[in-house]
């Protein structure tokens, strides 16, 4: 069993019975980050204390030999979709997509998840195009938070706070 393999069953036996659940492995490198998740999300003290129980787990039966630095972390308001679990959480998201060098024509494409397939995805881009795409043809996709827009001090302001002045002079 590989290093990531290994690690998702070390952090899986660790959260088994927490609110948290194990939501990606990377091993880049030197590198190890762990990504977790939690249902009404992730608070940073219990994910420090979720760290010292994996280095401790990690003093007493370390599976990688060589030097490496351990991350723990939450997946984040964009976060990366790398497996076929990973899509189908991101269901009804907006995502962005970089597709495989070899792919013909755009490669960027940006829309809403619209299902998941066991190989492939349906992307519905804003004009309302759907494309079917491999998951074999991604390189890279995440999802991408929509920030909703305030209304600058002074704009926008609803009519019940508009006075006519003709009435304040009155006292209407």
């Amino acid at each position: 069993m590989n290093i990531a393999g290994q690690m998702t069953d070390l952090v899986e036996s660790l959260l088994s019975g927490s609110k948290y659940s194990l939501y990606d492995v990377e091993k880049n490198g030197g590198n190890i980050k762990i990504t977790l998740d939690a249902e009404g999300g992730v608070v940073l003290d219990e994910l420090a204390s979720i760290n010292r129980q994996i280095l401790n787990a990690l003093d007493e039966d370390d599976p990688i030999l060589s030097k490496y630095t351990l991350e723990v972390s939450s997946p984040g308001l964009e976060r990366k979709l790398r497996t076929e679990g990973h899509f189908h959480g991101a269901k009804g998201e907006i995502v962005g997509i970089k597709l495989m060098p070899h792919v013909e024509g755009e490669r960027r494409l940006k829309g809403r998840l619209d299902s998941v397939m066991q190989d492939s995805i349906v992307l519905i881009a804003e004009s309302g195009v759907k494309s079917e795409i491999s998951l074999s043809d991604i390189s890279k996709a995440t999802t991408i938070f929509q920030w909703e827009r305030n209304p600058k001090p002074g704009k926008g302001v609803s009519q019940e706070h508009v006075y006519d002045s003709e009435s304040v002079l009155k006292g209407s």
